[in-house]
């Protein structure tokens, strides 16, 4: 019964992922491996577990399924989310360029910068790199639908602190209510000498909730639908109002003082959490987060269940791959092309941000890093050369089919959980995969016995759309849509397959190693 009891209390205890603090640097771009009782603890919703789970790695098929666990965990915003994926980039041996600083890149290099730090670009030359090789890319984005703080975010109703909120992407709203929430993102610091800073900050504890109304008081619900209006229903409580920690007249007078703007509790603990005086905050862009930990669940713990799955599952798997298979000298020995993953910003709200991939940030990169690796020869058109050799994975959450809800998909494009990355294809261009694209890319997925399955959306029913189109117009690259397959899209949680993580890793990490090689067995124009 001890025993018991300190299983329950080691599995209650809060995880460190939550910390705001960043982690310290390792020696591998992963955390270190736990003890599989510690595993075990780590990974599953319930403690009750009869077995730990069974995705130890092998040195035959390495499961990357934990350390994306720990990822989301980490990563509440696309801030953090950029910030995580720096961290370990640094620690794999990546160099931290500067977009406002000179590139000196060498053949055999590998390096990264980061925009808005929300928005990544990393990148690992071939050692036999030559002008007017190509780009093989793998895009994802690093935002979700959530909520997010008003620029005036403090108000009362009925004596209770409320906190304004405006929605971002298109989420499903009826899902963050009754849930425990807290706040995370970034905030501007002034220093005592006048100087300002950008901190990160992760509110770990369970800080506001959006109440239902109970049944009692709303009778047809069940009946008519749960239909909340967002603007007066969907603010989330902080407190009761309390006047001793309302903002005295000559604060409210103060046009430069925060408090006029934000409750006084809601800056004491945000000045508390990241190390200093509430009057030293004066600006903040916030997420409210879901404080649930990301876990394995099912009968199997066969599933992830987690927030922000689309699109973070994405971008881990694109980091992973880029910086597995370039992390021994040897990697890219025999690369001719330049291996490159690019997380954007603002994918849920259309891109169209210095951040999203509506901006030529991976364009002007690709020219830049063209432009240095010439060392002053002279190459026709090189930029040209290498954009037409290039090819670019946009990888993007997929819908799986729903048992509940089987009509909603084409009867013969029927993706499901655990079955492999699902190719996305749309003849009115809402998916940028072509013939070509799609062949190359199954291509990969025949040389290494993976799955791969395809999604057309119902002609009855509209179809969603990526940044694959917005890069492949914008650029001039051939693209393929791809996506794993999940459940709950939008949800403030929601579940994949643990297993179409790991294929999804496979297939990519296989794309950099050999898609050179294939690319040149087919020729079109």
């Amino acid at each position: 019964m001890a025993l018991l009891r300190a299983h329950h209390l080691l599995l209650m205890r809060p995880r460190a992922a939550f910390s705001s603090r960043p982690p310290p640097l390792s020696s591998s771009p992963c955390r270190r491996a736990l003890p599989t009782t510690a595993v075990a603890s780590r990974l599953l919703c319930s403690h009750h577990a009869s077995s730990p789970p069974d995705d130890a790695p092998t040195s035959a098929s390495p499961s990357i399924v934990a350390d994306l666990l720990d990822y989301l965990n980490e990563s509440w915003t696309q801030f953090h989310a950029t910030a995580e994926a720096k961290r370990q980039l640094l620690d794999a041996g990546f160099t931290l360029l500067s977009e406002n600083d000179d590139w000196d890149l060498q053949p055999g290099g590998r390096y990264f910068f980061t925009r808005n730090t929300s928005c990544l670009i990393a990148f690992a030359v071939g050692e036999k790199y030559k002008l007017g090789n190509g780009f093989n890319i793998i895009a994802a984005h690093t935002d979700s639908p959530c909520l997010k703080l008003k620029p005036r975010s403090a108000s009362f109703k009925s004596g209770h602190q409320m906190v304004n909120v405006q929605t971002y992407g298109g989420g499903l709203w009826h899902t963050w209510f009754d849930r425990d929430l807290t706040l995370a993102g970034r905030v501007i610091l002034k220093d005592a000498d006048g100087s300002f800073k950008h901190e990160l900050v992760k509110v770990s504890r369970p800080l506001i909730r959006v109440p239902t109304l109970a049944i009692h008081l709303d009778r047809t619900v069940n009946s008519d639908g749960f239909k909340p209006n967002l603007e007066n229903h969907l603010v989330p409580l902080l407190a009761t109002k309390h006047e001793e920690t309302t903002a005295n007249s000559s604060e409210k007078n103060s046009p430069s003082s925060t408090k006029v703007v934000h409750h006084p509790l809601l800056l004491q603990v945000l000045s508390d959490e990241i190390g200093c005086k509430s009057d030293e905050i004066i600006g903040m862009e916030l997420n409210v987060c879901d404080t649930q930990p990301s876990c394995l669940g099912g009968g199997n713990n066969e599933f992830i269940y987690s927030g922000r799955l689309d699109n973070l599952a994405s971008c881990y798997c694109a980091l992973r791959s880029l910086m597995d298979s370039s992390k021994m000298p040897e990697e890219l020995s025999n690369e001719k092309a330049i291996r490159m993953i690019a997380l954007f910003d603002n994918e849920e709200v259309g891109s169209n941000s210095m951040q999203g991939a509506g901006a030529p940030t991976m364009f002007h990169a690709m020219r830049r890093i063209v432009d240095s690796l010439m060392h002053q020869s002279m190459g026709e058109g090189a930029l040209d050369r290498a954009i037409n050799s290039s090819f670019l994975v946009s990888a993007d959450m997929a819908h799986a089919l729903h048992p509940n809800y089987p009509d909603k998909h084409e009867e013969h494009h029927r993706p499901e959980l655990q079955k492999g990355l699902v190719i996305k294809h749309n003849a009115n261009q809402r998916y940028a995969t072509s013939a070509v694209t799609a062949f190359l890319f199954k291509e990969i997925a025949r040389h290494h016995n993976l799955p791969v399955q395809e999604f057309v959306v119902r002609n009855d029913m509209g179809c969603g759309s990526t940044i694959g189109p917005i890069l492949a117009s914008g650029v001039g690259i051939r693209t393929v849509d791809c996506g794993i397959p999940q459940l709950s899209m939008h949800s403030v949680r929601e579940m994949c397959g643990k297993e179409d993580v790991d294929t999804t890793y496979r297939h990519f990490k296989a794309f950099f190693e050999m898609f050179s090689d294939i690319d040149r067995k087919l020729n079109v124009d």
